[in-house]
């Protein structure tokens, strides 16, 4: 694929974002289904594409560590492991006390999972959008986690206002990330390693 390729589809699926659409693309981890998280009703729409409960949360993608502060108290013990979390694996934590994202995106206790993410795809997106990505796998709620493009259910890809073209032929399969909760206390538990 060449560049000129690479910014036609980051501009298409920015502006799908911006118009408060739904789209299929490449993370850091597994392919995810994401919308503006700061749109309430585009992330209805994707709980309704998951059929999925919105009592569960769904987490977000920012493109740098500078923009917490926007959206979430980011408790030092938080600090700490963004630092030793640079390289390896990829990492959301869960932050208390989430502020200007969609409500309906929150935990019930307000809290919220973000990942910084390095890949360069959907970092370009997050800092075109100017606003965090929800970033959920693109599965039915329940069901086993799409590893690659190739395994995501047809209907997940229908039911998106638009696919990426990015990354869809990679069959390397991905992993989930690594999930931490912090408290605002600096205590902090491994959800998922």
């Amino acid at each position: 694929m060449n560049e000129r390729y690479e910014k036609e589809d980051l501009q298409e699926a920015v502006r799908v974002l911006k118009a408060g659409g739904v789209i299929l693309y490449p993370t850091d981890t597994v392919w995810g289904i994401g919308c503006d998280a700061t749109n309430e009703a585009a992330v209805r729409r994707i709980y309704e594409i998951k059929h999925r409960a919105d009592l569960k949360s769904m987490l977000v993608l920012l493109d740098g560590i500078g923009k917490l502060q926007g959206y979430v108290d980011v408790p030092s013990v938080a600090a700490q492991i963004l630092d030793v979390s640079d390289e390896g694996r990829p990492m959301t934590i869960i932050y208390p006390n989430a502020r200007n994202l969609a409500q309906n995106l929150l935990a019930e206790d307000g809290s919220i999972g973000i990942r910084i993410t390095r890949e360069p795809f959907s970092k370009m997106l997050c800092e075109q959008l100017h606003h965090p990505i929800v970033s959920t796998s693109a599965n039915i709620s329940g069901e086993v986690t799409a590893k690659n493009f190739q395994q995501i259910r047809p209907e997940i890809v229908q039911a998106v206002d638009y696919v990426c073209y990015y990354r869809q032929g990679d069959e390397e399969e991905k992993q989930p990330s690594s999930i931490i909760k912090v408290n605002t206390d600096n205590t902090f538990t491994i959800i998922r390693k």
